[in-house]
């Protein structure tokens, strides 16, 4: 089949693979449609790995995306085909342990589309299990259904956040995740959400989207502006999505006494710790890799209007042009935010 394959860094394809992938009882076939370009795809295109994983062999790229089933396994009940659905695009070993004990996102043995040397979903068509496959609500387009996999991410974040009702939480970076992560702490229940960035056509979409209130850091102080919403008292949680360093390393500055940080964003090396302004306000910290057990709220959600992602999707590219949507998305304007390509 035809394919968008990463040869080697900074070399793309648009060509002929051969990739023979069987249908078991519990397996489906989807004829993919939407597949958006994430930035761990950018990297890989642009640097040839992501830590350990490192490109040595043809690719195929793209992990995020959602299609219509085409073929369903004799075992599987739950889905028809003709049914609209998007993927989760790990497959974690289902006898290991932390599958097992319910994080199976840690798995190391995660087979993970687009992660050397697993092949991601930039063709026409996949088969994967039933049990990671979720039916998409009639009112959700395909384009906006490719979105829950950056969108689990944010969920997850709030979730390990654990919002109550009322929250005010600070969200660093608004890229995608960064939106997206606002979107779930307000779905979760927080009364106010403030975001950061130094692109303000990022911010001015971020404010259309609920009760998100834009700092652009380049010309306001993002201490000040919590105090002063605040009482002085901090924000109840602080998500950085930015994978910044000196972002990173500023997390406790508007945390409230007893906070939570999530940390989101990968840094792309160690970063500087206080540990003594965690200590004095008592920070809980948590961390995020990936997601698990929150495609079907993701889903459910949008699917009941809570939560609208359509507006993320700024650019959308023919899969002829998939070369071109890449070498877009290694230097997009300022106003985009989330680029997908169309099958």
């Amino acid at each position: 089949m035809q394919a968008l394959v990463l040869e080697r860094q900074n070399e793309l394809s648009l060509r002929d693979i051969d990739i023979v992938e069987e249908l078991g009882p519990h397996d489906v076939r989807i004829d993919v449609k939407t597949v958006g370009v994430c930035g761990s795809d950018v990297h890989y295109y642009t640097h040839g790995r992501i830590g350990p994983f490192v490109v040595d062999a043809p690719m195929v790229l793209g992990h995020e995306a959602a299609g219509v089933i085409a073929e369903v396994g004799s075992a599987v009940t739950h889905l028809a085909v003709g049914d609209r659905v998007c993927m989760e695009p790990g497959i974690p070993n289902p006898r290991g342990r932390a599958t097992q004990l319910g994080l199976y996102n840690l798995d190391p043995d995660v087979r993970f589309w687009a992660t050397p040397p697993i092949h991601g979903v930039l063709r026409p068509s996949v088969v994967h299990p039933a049990q990671f496959t979720f039916k998409v609500p009639d009112n959700v387009s395909l384009g906006e259904a490719a979105l829950v996999e950056p969108l689990a991410v944010g969920m997850h974040a709030a979730t390990k956040a654990k919002v109550k009702p009322g929250d005010v939480a600070v969200v660093l970076g608004a890229g995608t995740i960064g939106i997206v992560t606002a979107l779930s702490a307000l779905a979760a229940g927080c009364s106010r959400v403030f975001i950061t960035d130094v692109a303000q056509p990022k911010l001015d979409l971020a404010a259309t989207l609920g009760a998100i209130t834009p700092v652009n850091i380049a010309t306001e102080n993002l201490a000040d502006v919590i105090n002063a919403a605040t009482a002085g008292w901090g924000a109840d949680i602080v998500l950085e999505a930015s994978g910044n360093a000196k972002a990173a390393a500023s997390v406790f500055d508007v945390l409230c006494p007893g906070g939570c940080v999530v940390y989101i964003g990968m840094p792309g090396g160690p970063i500087a710790y206080d540990v003594v302004a965690a200590q004095i306000k008592e920070a809980r910290v948590e961390h995020v890799f990936r997601y698990a057990h929150v495609y079907p709220r993701c889903l459910a959600l949008m699917g009941s209007g809570q939560l609208n992602v359509k507006p993320l999707i700024t650019e959308t590219y023919a899969f002829a042009d998939s070369i071109a949507a890449f070498d877009y998305a290694k230097a997009p304007k300022p106003t985009s935010v989330k680029v997908q390509i169309e099958l």
